[in-house]
Parts: C-alpha cells; structure tokens; sequence
C-alpha cells in the first residue's frame, strides 16, 4: 500500500495512504464531563458506537463509597494512535484505553485537579499538567506510574510537543504566560508573557511555524512563532473562546475557532494579519474541536448540547450532529484506532439523554445567562452561568411557582458566575409522556429577596 506523509498534532507520521481520507477504522472521541463516559464515533458514518463508562453520571458520584472517575475532561492519544488518554480532573486520574477494544489497560492517581495530558513526539512519556498544583506530572505509559514532576507556573492548563521531540509548549489557566520546556532535560528554558491568565488549550499550525492558544477569559487567541519563540499577533475572537484547530483548505490552511458564549465556530485565515473569512453557526457552547487527517471536516463538541457538529470545510456548514455524552469537553480524532473488527467491543449504549438549553434575556443593561438542565429522574440539575452583572453581588435563581431560591451564587470581580443547583424545572404535561413537558420560568434577582417579576435582572427567554 502507498505511504504518505502528513502532519497531525503529534508531528510527521509516514502512514498508509488510506489513513489520510475517514475511515470506518477512524476513530472520534469526547470526554463526557457529566455522564463520565467517553463517547466513541464512527467518523465514516457520522454514528456514535458507543460509550467507555468510566464512572456513573451525576449526582450518583457523591457517595462516600464511589468508585470510577469523575469529571471526565481531557484527551490524548499516542503516537501510534493505539492508546487513548482520559484525564478525570474530579478524581486526579488518568486513564489509558486501547483503541482497538476499548478497554482500560491502566489508570494512573495524580495531583489535584488535572486538566489535559499528552504523549510525547516518541511515545515513551506522557505529560499531564496538575493544574490544581504547580507541575507537571511526567507517565510512563508502560508501568502508568509517575516517575518525576516538572514544576510550572500555578495552573499549568494543557502541554503539547513540537514533532521534533525537543520542545514542549505550556499554556496556564491562572498566569499570563507561556512556558517553553526542553523536552530531554525536563526543565523550562523560557517564559512568554500572554494577555490574558486563563488559556485552557493551544495547537500547532500544520507548517509547525506557530502556536495557537486560545484566551477563555478574555476571548482572545494569540499567536506565537515556534523559532523566535515570540508573540506574533494577538486576536480578537469572542465571548467564551474554548479551543482551535486547523483545515487545509482551498483558501489555504484556516483556523477553526469554537467560541461557547455565541454558540459559533470561527474561520479565520492563517496569514499576517489572521482575518475572519465565516462564523458557523452550532449547537449549544461549542467546545472541543479536532480536525480529520484529510481536513475535509471539523469535528466540533457542544458542552451544552451534549452532542457533536461535523463541519464540512469545503462548504464551511455544518452537515451532521451525533449525540453524545454529558457535557463533552475534550475532542480529538484519531486515525486507524481500530485496524480490524467493528470496534464495538466493551462500550455500552449511551446512558444519558438530551439536555435542554435556556437562554436567559436581560431585563435592562448587558447582563448575559444561560442554564443547562438536565434530568435526574424527579428533579433536574441546573448548570447556571452568569455574565456581565455587578461584581462581588449574591445573585438568586428561581423557578416560577418556587417560593424559594433553587440557588444563590455570588458573582466575581469580573461580574461572573458558575455553578449548578439541583431542583425541579420540567413537569408532565398531560401524565401520559416523559417528552410531554412544559418547562417552568427561571428568574434571576440581585440579593435574596422573593422571586418577583419585576425586579429581576434576567429571566428565561419565550
């Protein structure tokens, strides 16, 4: 069979020829915060196979005697694209599965609150970031035992290697900077100040000349020259910019930007001064996103809309959704997981449902708010964010027909706030079906006075 060679995030591979157009033996993975699954797709057919169950759904994880992993968040994958990494920042873990069966050859306990981890350009280690802490946890992918720790920053946020195994790039979630590791020492040769303290992700451009990390926070992208090691532009892309990923397409090599706050992708050209070419319209806070070895699609994981959008790039629209498991975060394809077989070997059918998406509408002034509710049988939990509103304020939510609050959250210095409540939300319209539902109305008012129309701040939209 022809080989080629391509470039992945993981550096130049020489690969069979049929590796670089969607295969049934191509793999696309989500790490299901919520439902603590991975969600396993059939990019050739667009289909979800199946999940890895590694811990129970929400809120069955509080139990004193749990066992399983929570929070499912990052991903990785080796080299030779026969291992999978999960990293569970709820339970300080991180998994290794086989591709080619799903199954969990290993689980590795580390520091507080991992985030992202990858392999290195040779395969003999893996680097997770402790973001809780201030190191970098260094694998051995064979033994999964920790053999040495690469102190940091506070916050180290995501790690990725230049593919000529002598450089490691690490972005932060609490410093406005980042590190540049030497890979075979293990130790930082220099520090690149950012704008911004919060980057959750960074990739390489196809040409290896750049790396881009993405501004949560500030919803900004900065690029840095990986010779100069020198910030090159600073851009301006959106309220809640999560992740990124590259397409070689016939405008040339575009950057695909998922930006939560608006639920859209955004194309932007590659050259000096990037320029926005199209915004993309998507389901409910795009989040995790990778690129097919043949750039023909971009594989976008909606947080809230517990599902995954597939970009055509010739057309730049989206042309299918897969549902998937809660609240995906991380997303990655992987080439030739499964070099034989159906791949449907130890997964199980989804477990979650659907989730349903309120947009909340100010009643006068910019504030911003969305809630996420998802069932758990009697009552439904609520992921509720808030922007926009005054800062170090006690703000409560209540559901119509609810003389108290089902949650009081207190915004940060930036007017912010996150959380999740548990309560009642949905009832049975007619007693007759679980999808016959009517949806209660959700009011947000400053302080803890009583739910009252008129003086709230925002409410849910008609």
């Amino acid at each position: 069979m022809k080989k080629i060679l391509i470039a992945t995030a993981l550096g130049l591979s020489l690969i069979n020829s049929a590796w670089a157009e969607i295969d049934s033996r191509d793999r696309v993975y989500t790490a299901d915060q919520n439902s603590n699954t991975v969600s396993v797709i059939n990019p050739a057919t667009n289909s979800l196979l199946g999940q890895i169950r590694l811990g129970n759904q929400r809120p069955d994880v509080l139990s004193p005697l749990y066992k399983g992993e929570i929070n499912v968040h990052g991903l990785g994958f080796s080299p030779d694209h026969k291992t999978l990494l999960a990293i569970s920042n709820g339970s300080n873990s991180v998994t290794f599965i086989d591709t080619a069966t799903n199954k969990v050859k290993g689980v590795t306990y580390i520091g507080r609150s991992p985030h992202e981890g990858f392999f290195t350009a040779d395969g003999k280690e893996v680097w997770v970031v402790v973001r809780g802490e201030n190191y970098i946890s260094v694998i051995d992918p064979t033994t999964f035992k920790e053999t040495r720790r690469i102190e940091t920053t506070p916050g180290p946020g995501m790690v990725m290697f230049h593919p000529n195994g002598k450089l490691a790039f690490v972005v932060s979630s609490f410093n406005p900077v980042v590190e540049v590791i030497d890979v075979k020492q293990h130790k930082i040769i220099k520090q690149i100040p950012v704008i911004s303290p919060f980057s959750p992700f960074l990739q390489f451009t196809p040409d290896l000349k750049e790396v881009w990390m993405t501004h949560k926070d500030v919803g900004k992208v900065t690029r840095i020259d990986t010779q100069t090691l020198d910030v090159k532009e600073v851009i301006d892309t959106g309220f809640i910019t999560n992740h990124l990923s590259f397409a070689k397409t016939a405008l040339g090599t575009l950057a695909y930007v998922t930006i939560g706050g608006e639920n859209v992708v955004k194309v932007y050209s590659t050259g000096s001064p990037a320029k926005l070419i199209t915004t993309i319209p998507t389901g409910a806070l795009p989040h995790g996103v990778w690129t097919s070895d043949d750039n023909s699609h971009v594989y976008v994981g909606l947080e809230n809309g517990d599902g995954v959008d597939v970009i055509e790039t010739a057309t730049n629209h989206v042309t299918a959704h897969i549902p998937v498991g809660q609240a995906p975060q991380a997303l990655v394809y992987v080439s030739n997981a499964v070099p034989q077989g159906d791949g449907k070997s130890n997964l199980v059918p989804r477990v979650n449902s659907d989730s349903l998406n309120i947009a909340l509408k100010a009643t006068s002034g910019n504030a911003k708010g969305f809630i996420v509710s998802r069932s758990l049988g009697v009552v439904d939990a609520f992921e509720v964010s808030l922007f926009k509103l005054k800062p170090q304020t006690v703000y409560s939510v209540y559901v119509s027909g609810q003389k108290l609050p089902v949650a009081r959250f207190t915004t940060n210095a930036a007017g912010v706030a996150n959380g999740t409540a548990i309560g009642p939300m949905r009832q049975v319209a007619n007693g007759q079906s679980a999808n016959d539902v009517t949806v209660s109305k959700i009011i947000v008012m400053e302080g803890d006075a009583d739910a009252d129309q008129d003086r709230a701040v925002l409410v849910s939209a008609k």
